[in-house]
């Protein structure tokens, strides 16, 4: 029959493409010429369904608010259906996604994000004054700030864009992924063991001076209410938040499996990332998921990890700001395709999962937006290109790590050990939550174990992770790789 207009009727048609690796196939649904989101399954008829499904739910909306959209020409077909509007952090709701908006670039001058980046830069400046001959390490930045209404302040800060390339260890003393925002965040999780030791400490001006407080409706702590997180990032990080901003669906084409492929979690080996839909983990090399999917995880889980969820409800970042640096992949596509694509990346490929997390649990979508660059952009120098820098607040210098090597450097302004392991690995944060258990007399965590038993009997948190690792692999964006468990059978 004829194709009527979009409102009233039109002609269906599926296409697909198995992806015969993980038994996964891909058809979106176009209608009238207009594509639609691309729907997975394990077989071809629970992804053709989960194709129409997604498809009604776009189009339901236009019908009731009687919008219309041009029609894209047969040669272009339309972008990949993401909204590129302004959101606050708040939780995940089941609802269908807007449709497509014409790009909208946030302000060049945030006042918040300003402040934000210069706090950030001027923290660099005071670490980097003291020790100048480290400034190559500085190529990428990643930083947590807490804000409350009337101070900014960095409280965590870590740089880097590698790996180990050693085979796992089972010790807990080698620091794995040396890439700035997982080194910020393992310096944030020291900071929160510092401010858990404030507020179980006897004293009560030190108590007071604690970001935590009870909550009233469980025995986990909570951050003080007029406390938020927020995250700074130099660069888009590794992985899916770098998959190209113009990408575009046709079903005629080999484009629904790209967007699979590019929206897949990957993997980083010794810096270098590979998509989990093409390729398996190489055999006798550390492999660790990308930055974008830990950064998934994280909105999910929170950045608190395992241990620390003995005390503390999740914690998640209100915001994540992005530095005006561009790759020269992405420097044509303009800085509002930054922010479009490093939020699919982090929230998108986790919609629907809050409903089935346990308590306290959410995925959380962040405010994304824009920020003046930190640091005077660059590139690390070569001698130092595999060098890792690590802060936090309370700290009296700078710790670097080689991070082909996971071990402190000899040169290192803070060294913790003759034995050269970070103040950021394993055994390290076991030895925190060892005395952060004495503090709190928590009496039924004083038992001897091991830290992948610390990390096993937080039943709420390995509840939310198995869950996103299993909607993840549903949706067929791959499978998560988790390190051998020996890595973490070792005590203090």
């Amino acid at each position: 029959g004829p194709r009527g207009p979009l409102r009233t009727q039109g002609w269906l048609s599926l296409s697909g493409l198995g992806n015969m690796q993980y038994l996964v196939f891909a058809f979106c649904a176009v209608l009238d010429g207009v594509t639609y989101r691309t729907g997975t399954g394990v077989t071809k008829k629970e992804a053709r369904l989960m194709a129409a499904k997604l498809a009604l739910q776009d189009l339901l909306p236009l019908m009731n608010s009687q919008l219309s959209l041009a029609e894209p020409s047969v040669h272009d077909p339309p972008p990949l259906p993401v909204s590129d509007v302004q959101v606050d952090a708040t939780v995940w709701p089941c609802r269908p996604l807007p449709s497509p908006q014409p790009c909208r670039t946030l302000p060049d001058h945030n006042p918040q994000s300003e402040r934000m980046s210069l706090a950030v830069g001027q923290q660099l400046s005071v670490l980097l004054k003291s020790h100048p001959e480290f400034s190559g390490c500085s190529a990428t930045v990643a930083a947590f700030l807490i804000q409350t209404s009337d101070s900014c302040e960095v409280v965590a800060l870590g740089t880097g864009s590698i790996n180990t390339n050693g085979c796992s260890v089972a010790n807990g003393r080698v620091l794995h992924d040396s890439h700035a925002v997982v080194v910020a965040r393992r310096s944030l999780m020291r900071f929160l063991y510092r401010h858990l030791l404030m507020f179980f400490n006897k004293k009560p001006s030190l108590q007071a001076e604690s970001i935590f407080e009870r909550s009233p409706d469980s025995p986990l702590l909570a951050v003080k209410s007029n406390i938020t997180l927020h995250l700074y990032l130099s660069q888009l990080p590794k992985g899916t938040a770098r998959m190209p901003p113009n990408l575009r669906l046709n079903p005629l084409s080999m484009a629904a499996w790209e967007v699979i492929n590019q929206l897949s979690l990957h993997i980083t080996v010794e810096g270098k990332v590979f998509s989990m839909s093409s390729v398996e983990p190489p055999a006798g090399k550390m492999a660790s998921m990308s930055s974008s999917d830990k950064l998934t995880q994280w909105q999910v889980l929170g950045y608190q990890g395992a241990l620390l969820s003995h005390f503390i409800q999740p914690l998640y970042a209100q915001s994540i700001l992005i530095g005006k640096t561009h790759t020269p992949t992405h420097a044509a596509g303009g800085s509002c395709v930054n922010t479009r694509v490093v939020a699919v990346a982090i929230s998108q490929r986790a919609e629907g999962i809050t409903d089935g997390l346990p308590i306290h649990y959410c995925m959380v979508i962040p405010h994304f937006s824009l920020a003046p660059s930190a640091m005077d952009s660059g590139s690390a120098s070569s001698p130092q290109q595999n060098l890792s820098m690590n802060w936090s607040q309370g700290d009296s210098s700078l710790e670097v790590v080689d991070g082909l090597k996971g071990m402190t450097i000899d040169d290192s302004p803070f060294k913790s050990s003759p034995a050269m392991a970070s103040r950021l690995c394993k055994a390290a944060m076991l030895s925190r939550f060892t005395l952060l258990v004495r503090e709190a007399e928590r009496d039924q965590l004083m038992s001897t174990m091991s830290y992948r038993d610390a990390k096993m009997r937080a039943k709420h948190y390995q509840e939310a992770k198995n869950l996103l690792k299993a909607h993840l692999t549903k949706q067929g964006y791959g499978r998560w790789i988790s390190k051998p468990p020996h890595t973490d059978i070792f005590n203090m």
